[in-house]
């Protein structure tokens, strides 16, 4: 079982494509480019638009835009926006149901924080402490650092395509019925 899954995935690949690209891009393109359900990203970016990371804009060129600079988009605010604020661990109080306490378990037993419940909340805290450090633009900056330079102007031009082509097929349907 994972923690966050693939919402969290979908969603923090799509904000990449955002990073360096100042034109709007549309959630059906963003799931296409990744070949990733259209459904799934179209239900999860809003959420990102109503936490404030995203602008959305309408019509033939709309789709999403980053609503500020990458720099200042942590993947822990993406995270618990796609995901809400989970805890790592749901500690049971077992501790307490020794069969050799029968119902009254003793003060020394359950006295102060579980040991278990203890290392999780620390180990949480690290996560959220590494989330929150990372921001968009070092994931960006990391896959910038992989990808060969041709890379990025392919997509561009494949998202400047799809722009394209949708502003051709409006127009043939316009032409189709009739109006201008």
């Amino acid at each position: 079982m994972s923690l966050y899954g693939a919402s969290t995935e979908y969603v923090l690949h799509s904000l990449l494509w955002l990073v360096d690209n100042p034109e709007p891009v549309s959630s059906l393109d963003l799931a296409e480019l990744q070949n990733i359900p259209a459904a799934f990203v179209a239900k999860l970016l809003p959420r990102l638009e109503k936490a404030g990371l995203l602008a959305a804009s309408e019509g033939m060129k709309g789709g999403y835009t980053l609503a500020r600079p990458a720099s200042e988009i942590s993947v822990l605010t993406v995270v618990d926006a796609v995901e809400g604020e989970k805890s790592l661990f749901n500690c049971q109080e077992i501790r307490g149901r020794c069969a050799l306490f029968g119902q009254q378990p003793p003060q020394w037993a359950t006295q102060g924080v579980c040991g278990i419940h203890a290392v999780m909340l620390r180990a949480e805290q690290a996560m959220r402490r590494e989330l929150a450090q990372t921001s968009l633009a070092d994931l960006a900056q990391s896959v910038r650092d992989k990808a060969p330079p041709p890379f990025f102007g392919e997509a561009h031009s494949w998202f400047d395509e799809r722009i394209q082509t949708r502003r051709t097929s409006k127009v043939r349907q316009r032409r189709r019925s009739g109006t201008p």
